[in-house]
């Protein structure tokens, strides 16, 4: 069994001091198949996306929370495309991220992905100071999603979050192997920044 013993080696090479739980974070595809999260440290991580800024509190983010094991966890797993079924499998849970882009009148909200996506970075942060950790993926059929979970045509399933706990790096292929522990890299600083200081 070989795991991410070396846990410095992941931490971000910041320019600037940040808090720990940002410096720690990163995307890891090897969960440990048997780790549960509990149900109050699952309420404190959502509880974090609820309190997360939106215009003009909206709160337009929606979440499907599926566990292993369970129904809900199967059905998103069978939506995720690609490599992602590989390695999802093993996650604890499965969180389907949903913006709600239109109110109950139709009228839209342009600013629900942003505002999702916000809900979801407090979720992450939230979920690393916990001790778990956290996958982002793009790669699956939102369609098949929101038919599965009777989704209205005013929600969009935006992506889904993997949260567990590190696991196995030999149960993951070996493409995804190489990638769990290659050296993580950012773009500097004065390239994000393109005007100002």
């Amino acid at each position: 069994m070989t795991l991410v013993t070396d846990l410095t080696s992941r931490k971000a090479d910041t320019t600037a001091p940040l808090i720990h739980p940002l410096v720690e974070r990163w995307s890891p595809r090897a969960y440990d198949p048997t780790a549960v999260v509990s149900t109050d440290v699952l309420r404190t991580i959502l509880e974090a996306a609820r309190w997360a800024p939106s215009a003009n509190n909206t709160q337009p983010w929606r979440f499907i929370v599926a566990r292993r094991g369970s129904d809900a966890f199967t059905t998103v797993h069978d939506a995720l495309m690609g490599f992602n079924q590989a390695w999802a499998d093993s996650a604890a849970v499965l969180i389907v991220n949903i913006a709600e882009t239109a109110d109950d009148e139709g009228k839209p909200r342009p600013w629900a992905r942003y505002d999702l996506g916000q809900a979801v970075a407090h979720l992450t942060v939230q979920a690393q100071h916990e001790g778990l950790h956290t996958h982002q993926m793009g790669g699956f059929d939102g369609a098949r999603i929101a038919q599965a979970f009777g989704l209205g045509e005013h929600f969009e399933v935006v992506s889904i979050t993997a949260i567990g706990v590190l696991g196995d790096l030999d149960a993951l292929p070996e493409p995804l192997r190489e990638r769990e522990v290659a050296p993580r890299l950012r773009k500097p600083l004065d390239e994000l920044v393109v005007a100002g200081e």
